[in-house]
């Protein structure tokens, strides 16, 4: 009979790896899904697509915040503030017109 694999105690290196990839390969899912559904808003008529167009942005904005962290380079922030405020302004505009 062949045994289960015995249960790790903790994390090593390795599962954060797998961690951090598994959240990558979600999230590019989720922003190519956003995508699509973005423009079939456009397509539609339906104005749902600010909504969705502002999560591009903001998500944009946090990636680029995050490389920031890591790099410490100006444009980074410089941009993802640029991206960010547009996203805001999308949902706010979302938010009064519908």
């Amino acid at each position: 009979m062949k045994q289960p694999p015995r249960q790790r105690p903790y994390k090593d290196e390795r599962d954060e790896q797998i961690e951090t990839h598994s959240r990558s390969a979600a999230l590019d899912f989720v922003v190519a899904a956003t995508q699509i559904l973005t423009i079939m808003c456009l397509i539609k008529g339906n104005p749902a697509w600010k909504g969705s167009l502002a999560l591009l942005f903001i998500g944009g904005a946090v990636s680029l915040f995050y490389k920031y962290d890591k790099y410490e380079e100006k444009p980074y922030i410089q941009v993802g503030i640029c991206l960010g405020l547009i996203g805001i302004a999308l949902f706010v505009w979302f938010g009064i017109t519908g």
